[in-house]
C-alpha cells in the first residue's frame, strides 16, 4: 500500500514524497482513511510508529477546506510538552508546504504577545500545551467555539503529568458536534474514560501490543555497582559504535552532573533537562539534530515524542522509576525502519524496577554478553558491606586480595578511560574499615561544579 491508496490530495502526495517517504506505516494506513471518513478515533501506537503523519496528514486535506477567523481556530492539537508540539509543528510545515493553512504554536517559555497576534489574525491550526492553552482562554484571547477537529496527542503522558483535568475542562468548551482524535502509547482507566466520555463511537486502531518496545531495539542490561556506574558508561561509549545517542537520567542534578563529567572527558554532549528556558532547550536540540554534538543526556522531559532521526543508541544511566518511562526513552531510537541499541545500567538496587519493565513487556532484558553470573555478583557486593552483615561472607582478607570483576567486553575501555592506580594495588590491605569507605568514588570529584557553554544561549544559536 502507497500513500496514494489511502486518499491523500495530490499536493499532499507531492510533499509526503519530498519528505522521503514512500510507504505508509501500520498505524498511518488504519488511521488516515477513518479520520478522512470524519470518524472519532483512538489509537493505540507506541513510540517511533509514525502516528503523529497519522493525523497530520489527513488534518491538512480536511482543513483544505474553509478559512479561518480571529481568534477562533478551526483545530486544536493538545500536547502534554513544548518540544512535542514544536515537532507537531514542524511537521505541519513540512506536508503542508503545498497548502495555504495558517498555524499557531501555543507553549510556554516564549512570547504571550506574539502568540496572541497570531491568534487575532486567525489560524487554522492551534497546537498547544494545556497550561498555556488555558491562560490565554482564561484572558480571552482565544474562543474554540469554531473548533470542529480535537487531537489528544500522547494521552497517557497527559495523564502522568496532571493535565487530564484540563483536557476535560478544554473539551467542555469545544462545539458537542466535533470530531475527536485521540493518541496514547498504553490505555490506563482515566484514559479509558476520558475517551468513552469524549468520543462518539470511535473507531479503534493499534499498530502494535501496548506497552511493548518495538522489535527493532536491541535491549541490553549491564550490571554495575552505583560508584562504577560512570565509569562503565564511558567505557561502553568508547567501545560501542555510537553514532548518536541520548543518555537519560532520573535526576536534573544527575543531568547536569553527568554532562558535566562527559564534556571533560572530551565527548561531544549536550543537556535537555525542566529548568533550562525553552529557548535553550530548542537551541540544544538544534544542536544534536545538526550533529553539532552526537551525545545528548536528558531528563525524561524528552523522553516521549522526540522525533530525531539516526538515533543509533539509547543509554538508561539511571534505571526509570515507572515501566512506562523506559518504553518512551528505548523508542527514541529504532525508528522509521532502521535498528538501534538500548542499553540499561542497572545494580542490585535496580532489581525491583528492571522486573517491572520485564512484566510490561512480556520478556526479560538480555544481559549484555560477558557480564558476571549472579552469584558472582553477589559475592562482589558483599565485598562494600561492613563486617556482621553475612554470616556467609568470607574472611575481610580473603575479599580484599580478590581482584574485582571487570565486564569482559568493556574491560579494555575502562582501563584506558581511567589513569593507571600502581600505588593503589600496593597498599596493605585495610582491616579498620569497609573497602569502599576507604576509597574515594572517582565519579563524585567535580560533578557539583558549573556546566560551561549551556547556559545563556539565545534561541536558534
Amino acid at each position: 500500500m502507497t500513500f496514494a491508496d489511502l486518499g491523500l490530495s495530490d499536493e499532499l502526495l507531492r510533499a509526503v514524497t519530498e519528505a522521503g517517504y514512500g510507504e505508509p506505516t501500520p498505524i498511518q494506513r488504519q488511521a488516515i482513511p477513518s479520520v478522512l471518513m470524519g470518524r472519532d478515533l483512538v489509537a493505540i501506537a507506541q513510540t517511533g510508529t509514525g502516528k503523529t503523519a497519522g493525523f497530520v496528514l489527513p488534518m491538512i486535506d480536511i482543513l483544505a477546506q474553509g478559512r479561518s477567523r480571529a481568534r477562533m481556530p478551526r483545530s486544536l492539537i493538545l500536547e502534554p510538552t513544548r518540544e512535542l508540539a514544536a515537532q507537531v509543528a514542524e511537521n505541519f510545515e513540512k506536508y503542508g508546504k503545498y497548502h495555504k493553512l495558517s498555524m499557531a504554536l501555543l507553549i510556554g517559555g516564549v512570547s504571550m504577545g506574539d502568540q496572541q497576534k497570531a491568534l487575532e489574525k486567525g489560524v487554522d491550526v492551534l497546537i498547544a500545551t494545556p497550561g498555556r492553552l488555558m491562560d490565554l482562554f482564561g484572558r480571552g484571547n482565544i474562543l474554540l467555539t469554531g473548533c470542529n477537529l480535537l487531537v489528544i496527542d500522547e494521552a497517557d503522558r497527559m495523564l502522568d503529568m496532571g493535565f487530564i483535568p484540563d483536557i476535560e475542562e478544554i473539551c467542555t468548551k469545544l462545539p458537542t458536534q466535533r470530531q475527536t482524535l485521540l493518541f496514547s502509547a498504553t490505555m490506563p482507566g482515566p484514559i479509558k474514560k476520558l475517551a468513552d466520555k469524549f468520543l462518539i463511537n470511535p473507531k479503534t486502531v493499534e499498530s502494535s501490543r501496548p506497552a511493548t518496545a518495538a522489535t527493532s531495539i536491541d535491549q541490553q542490561l549491564v550490571r554495575t555497582e552505583p560508584r562504577r556506574k560512570l565509569e562503565t558508561l564511558i567505557a561502553l561509549l568508547r567501545t560501542e559504535e555510537v553514532k548518536t545517542a541520548i543518555i537519560f537520567a532520573n535526576r536534573k542534578t544527575t543531568v547536569r552532573e553527568l554532562t558535566s563529567n562527559l564534556k571533560r572527558d572530551r565527548f561531544a554532549v549536550g543537556q535537555i533537562h525542566g529548568d533550562m528556558e525553552q529557548p535553550e532547550r530548542i537551541a540544544e536540540l538544534d544542536r544534536f539534530k545538526s550533529g553539532d554534538i552526537n551525545i545528548l543526556v536528558a531528563s525524561d522531559v524528552a523522553a516521549r515524542g522526540l522525533d530525531i532521526k539516526g538515533v543509533s543508541h539509547v543509554f538508561n544511566y539511571d534505571v526509570p522509576w515507572q515501566p512506562d518511562d523506559y518504553i518512551h526513552r528505548i523508542g527514541r531510537t529504532g525508528r522509521a525502519g532502521n535498528t538501534g541499541t538500548a542499553i540499561t545500567l542497572a545494580g542490585r538496587e535496580d532489581r525491583d524496577a528492571i522486573a517491572a519493565i520485564e512484566k510490561l513487556m512480556g520478556f526479560p532484558i538480555k544481559q549484555r554478553g560477558g557480564q558476571a553470573e549472579p552469584e558472582e555478583a553477589a559475592e562482589q557486593d558483599e565485598t562494600a558491606k561492613p563486617r556482621g552483615r553475612s554470616k556467609s561472607a568470607p574472611p575481610r582478607a580473603a575479599r580484599e586480595r580478590k581482584p574485582k570483576a571487570v565486564p569482559a567486553d568493556t574491560a579494555p575501555a575502562a582501563r584506558s578511560a581511567r589513569a593507571p592506580e600502581p600505588a593503589r594495588a600496593a597498599r596493605p590491605a585495610r582491616t579498620a574499615e569497609p573497602t569502599r569507605a576507604a576509597e574515594p568514588e572517582a565519579e563524585d570529584e567535580g560533578w557539583n561544579g558549573p556546566v560551561p557553554g549551556f547556559l545563556g544561549q539565545s534561541f536558534g544559536s
